[in-house]
């Protein structure tokens, strides 16, 4: 493969080079052989967010016989449940197989995406941020037929308004931008969340502190981590044996498709199964500690937040160098903490943010101007995101975006969703360059506004229906007004099947091809695009029913051909 044979001019231009930009680039490549790409990523290397979150403990919390491509699976995994420095690892082979260092270019960053109406083209000012690269000039343009956005909803931190924090003497870190030079022994330490990040990191670093102090708002819903150390001998069979890799796979799916039931809606059996688990390790952990036992009780639905996977954070509140606080903070003093209704400031060494990222700005720092010079503050009024199955947004002609507006699940494998989303724009993209290519001439596709306002409104209305919209608690997938940005209402095959279809009646286009692209829409308004299949058709039952009764008919053959076999001499 050859890398693009200009440096500021390209067919597809991808922002971000985590899971998202590399499934964009590797479909467009292999299945359409579009090699013309350019990928643009702030940080030095491939990886998105398993290279930003380098915190310790980091891991993931879907079962590594899932967390993988499709296309390029890992069945050696370590572990049930794989940790950062693995999942990056794997990534980084991936890139590494599929070529896509020769596209890349690291430590440079998108500000500006202008929509040239007469070019019928985008202008991206990119930004070079470090390394060699900035010896030479700080920005260049990039122009491009398309865009796509591979940002995702989790790669700006989410900072920490608090009075006085500007004052403060100490060190402050965020979660996601973890300094590993900085040494945390025998240091005060206070974590200001008690998300999944913060119940990662607490069992961790409380082993090494002098003192920890756990700041909480809303205790999180925590079950048990059903993690474990693979051993050799699986791995080996995981990847010599075809059909029982894909059986392990095809079973991860099902199950966590399961788990959806439990984080969404509050009356059924599978939520009342996680009251259960959440209760029961606050008995078993806590039983000696009422005090704790308390604080740590959720007063809201599964599924209102993000469900906390760990074993350990628990006992680790109960430790004697542990205190768990749920006063409000009132304010950062130069040397620690002052929580309200508390005379003494809490003395602190350190403090970590594991508050989370900007989830409501699914484009980062990118100012985009769109059709007629339309920016996306007057697009999206108020900052209510809105795109089409997530992925396309009204007048931003030839742009696409990866793990958009509702598309996030609580249940389920993300890259389930992410490879149907860029299997639906690789496929989009490639008709549009037929059309354009017939024509020999130009064509701007973008979707409807009243299609885009519809698809959003039934989402609302559906989403209005789960544990998600649950008032009990915040999360950050819900605004302040309770509208819901971030997560999808369905399983994850319910979102891939809505990525089955492409409807081009809900696109309007412009340009010399336009024409033809009204007449072909005409004739065939709906592409399909085949999905990845993934879950078990049949259960474990099923196989064996099926077993026995495969045997059970072998051993009345066999008896009727002992009968018959000696009639035939």
């Amino acid at each position: 493969m050859t890398t693009t044979p200009r440096f500021t001019d390209t067919k597809i231009l991808i922002v971000g080079s985590g899971i998202s930009g590399m499934a964009m680039a590797i479909e467009l490549i292999t299945r359409y052989k579009i090699k013309d790409i350019v990928i643009i990523e702030k940080s030095g290397g491939f990886g998105g967010t398993w290279r930003d979150n380098i915190y310790p403990g980091a891991a993931c919390d879907v079962f590594s016989s899932l967390y993988s491509f499709s296309f390029a699976q890992k069945f050696d995994f370590t572990r049930s449940l794989p940790g950062q420095e693995e999942i990056l690892e794997y990534l980084t082979d991936v890139a590494q197989e599929y070529k896509l260092y020769q596209i890349a270019r690291f430590n440079s960053s998108v500000r500006q995406m202008q929509w040239d109406d007469t070019e019928m083209r985008w202008h991206t000012t990119v930004s070079v941020d470090g390394g060699k690269d900035a010896e030479y000039g700080n920005s260049y343009e990039i122009v491009s037929d398309f865009v796509i956005s591979a940002i995702g909803q989790l790669c700006k931190p989410k900072g920490f308004d608090m009075p006085g924090l500007e004052d403060f003497k100490g060190k402050v870190m965020h979660s996601a931008r973890w300094d590993r030079g900085f040494s945390i022994k025998d240091k005060k330490v206070a974590i200001v969340g008690t998300g999944s990040t913060s119940a990662q990191i607490v069992p961790e670093i409380a082993k090494e502190v002098a003192h920890l102090t756990v700041c909480q708002r809303t205790p999180g819903f925590v079950i048990p981590r059903h993690d474990r150390e693979l051993p050799q001998w699986q791995r080996f069979l995981r990847s010599y044996l075809p059909p029982l890799r894909k059986r392990i796979r095809a079973e991860a799916m099902n199950f966590r498709e399961l788990f959806h039931q439990a984080v969404t809606q509050a009356d059924s059996p599978y939520a009342d199964f996680m009251r259960q688990m959440n209760n029961g390790l606050v008995e078993k952990q806590l039983g000696h500690r009422p005090d704790l036992q308390e604080k740590v009780k959720p007063r809201y639905n599964p599924g209102c937040k993000r469900t906390v996977i760990t074993n350990d954070y628990y006992p680790t509140l109960a430790r004697d160098n542990v205190d768990l606080k749920t006063a409000h903070i009132e304010r950062v003093t130069e040397d620690g903490i002052k929580f309200e209704g508390i005379d003494e400031v809490q003395k602190i060494d350190v403090l970590i943010l594991a508050t989370g990222f900007d989830t409501f700005n699914f484009l980062g720092d990118l100012n985009i101007s769109g059709l007629n010079g339309q920016t996306l503050d007057e697009i999206w009024p108020g900052g209510v995101a809105k795109a089409l199955k997530g992925i396309m947004i009204p007048n931003v002609p030839n742009f696409g975006m990866l793990y958009g507006p509702n598309t996030n699940l609580s249940h389920n494998s993300l890259i389930l969703v992410i490879e149907a989303q860029s299997r639906c724009l690789a496929a989009m993209i490639d008709r549009i360059y037929n059309l354009r290519k017939a024509e020999n001439g130009t064509l701007a596709v973008w979707p409807k506004k009243e299609v885009t306002e519809a698809h959003w409104e039934k989402l609302q209305e559906r989403l209005q229906n789960t544990s998600f919209s649950d008032p009990a608690c915040s999360s950050w997938w819900k605004r302040h007004d309770g509208t819901i940005v971030n997560n999808w209402p369905g399983t994850a095959i319910d979102y891939q099947r809505l990525l089955e279809e492409v409807k081009w009646q809900d696109f309007d286009a412009t340009g010399t091809a336009a024409q033809r692209f009204t007449a072909e829409v005409s004739k065939r308004s709906i592409q399909t695009v085949p999905r990845v299949v993934e879950e078990a058709w049949l259960s474990r039952g099923s196989i064996a029913a099926i077993a026995l009764g495969t045997l059970a008919a072998g051993v009345t053959l066999h008896r009727v051909w002992r009968q018959i076999a000696p009639m035939r001499f």
